[in-house]
């Protein structure tokens, strides 16, 4: 079964690879052998998650990319291969979060500053990826995106946030089934509430804390560590037949 998981030669990309589920996939894909891309938009980020990446003894690459921005992810994408040699996996990662004061107070720039990375980005992203595994047939590949919870049950002064991850199931399902006869294969990640930069400010927050964790049936928060099995499990051949799927870790956060 050992083989299964094993990814020596295999290039894995992770956008919003510097911290948190995404830093956390990318440890754990480098760790079974996988040379690893991160991008990410923070410079300093980029270059500590790439020190402790090399830690385990495989190529990494890391690039500064606005994944907003349609030739950057071009261009990225480009330099990926061309360090690496090819892309076997791409974990559509990066996103920002949003809120406004309300939905009907919500403004066009706030609508665009998210949609502009969590949807726009993702688009970017999963594209030039995928006409990377194309290229690369019958070898194909794997582009896994990662959702939310907001994408089904919806966030209040947050239906930009919630309406962008909703959107990328869709477009999970559509790669799926339209590029399956080139050996790719589609998958979303949904989490629950993670220890993040981005929940950072939430799970310090003592009200917050009080009325979330009690739902939460393993009464912790999730870690970037978390998903570290699926991240491999999604790289690897044991997913051979795994696609189009939206796979849950919440510790039971939707369930409850």
């Amino acid at each position: 079964m050992t083989a299964f998981f094993d990814l020596t030669g295999h290039v894995a990309l992770i956008t919003g690879g510097n911290g948190g589920i995404g830093l956390g996939m990318a440890e754990a894909l480098a760790g079974q052998g996988a040379s690893v891309a991160i991008w990410g938009t923070n410079p300093a980020k980029n270059a500590a998650a790439a020190e402790r990446l090399r830690m385990l003894g495989n190529p990494v690459l890391e690039l500064v990319c606005d994944v907003g921005d349609h030739q950057a992810v071009i261009d990225s994408m480009a330099a990926t291969v061309a360090a690496l040699g090819r892309v076997d996996s791409c974990f559509v990662n990066a996103g920002v979060g949003g809120q406004a004061p309300s939905f009907v107070g919500m403004s066009e720039d706030e609508w665009n500053r998210v949609m502009r990375v969590n949807l726009d980005g993702a688009f970017f992203t999963a594209q030039e990826a995928v006409k990377q595994m194309v290229a690369q047939s019958p070898q194909g590949g794997s582009v896994v995106f990662t959702t939310s919870g907001s994408a089904k049950y919806g966030q209040q002064r947050g239906q930009h946030y919630g309406g962008s991850k909703g959107a990328l199931i869709s477009m999970m399902k559509g790669i799926a089934v339209e590029h399956a006869r080139y050996g790719i294969r589609c998958n979303a990640i949904l989490p629950g509430w993670i220890e993040s930069d981005m929940t950072a400010d939430a799970l310090s927050w003592d009200k917050f804390v009080a009325n979330v964790l009690p739902r939460v049936p393993m009464r912790r928060w999730g870690k970037p560590e978390d998903f570290a099995g699926l991240a491999v499990y999604l790289a690897s051949r044991a997913s051979s037949y795994h696609t189009g799927d939206v796979i849950t870790i919440d510790g039971g956060y939707h369930s409850f």
